[in-house]
């Protein structure tokens, strides 16, 4: 969108009722990929009236933990397609949002947890790499710059959401840390056991 349509959308009267309507309706039934499109509306048109942007990802939270924890109880796996990818997606930004924050140990829970959960091997692997880093303390803004490669798209529509792509090769990174991840399965295996 240029700059021009973003300012439209913005006092666009007709667009600012349709995402108010869709949030009421996306909260009242649980619908998370509505409640993002809304989420992912205000944040892209700068709507960000704080009160609003929290509600509505607190509820998308809330969908995700509800439904993962159904999942887990179920001893499935999650795919990443249709509300499952919108669960993922939002444990993920969790993860994210804590280490960006320092809390490197509450990221590396999250990000075990989805690991074990998640029905994808690109994903479950750059998970990995994720709690490699976090439990080495090294920072989001060092990760990103030391590891992440910026340049890289993701082959699979659905991993945009995600860091999946590494300036090394993922599979001989994990190796290499084999025993850290070892270590970390064994201490965080508690989170994901089912009574």
């Amino acid at each position: 969108m240029t700059q021009e349509e973003l300012n439209q959308a913005r006092t666009n009267p007709e667009f600012l009722k349709y995402l108010e309507e869709t949030q009421k309706n996306a909260m009242d039934t649980k619908n998370i990929s509505a409640l993002y499109e809304v989420l992912d509306s205000l944040l892209i048109l700068d709507l960000t009236e704080e009160n609003r942007v929290n509600l509505v990802y607190n509820t998308i939270l809330e969908i995700a933990f509800e439904n993962i924890e159904k999942i887990l109880k179920e001893g499935k796996r999650l795919s990443v397609e249709g509300d499952e990818l919108y669960y993922v997606r939002a444990f993920y930004e969790l993860g994210i949002e804590k280490w960006s924050n320092g809390d490197c140990k509450g990221a590396k829970e999250l990000f075990f947890i989805l690991a074990g959960l998640v029905d994808n091997e690109t994903l479950s692997n750059a998970l990995d790499v994720h709690i490699i880093a976090c439990t080495k303390e090294i920072s989001l803004d060092e990760f990103y710059e030391k590891s992440v490669d910026t340049s890289a798209i993701g082959t699979e529509a659905n991993q945009g959401y995600f860091i999946v792509n590494f300036q090394f090769d993922t599979k001989k990174h994990i190796e290499e840390n084999q025993e850290i991840i070892q270590n970390e399965y064994k201490a965080l295996k508690h989170l994901v056991e089912v009574e």
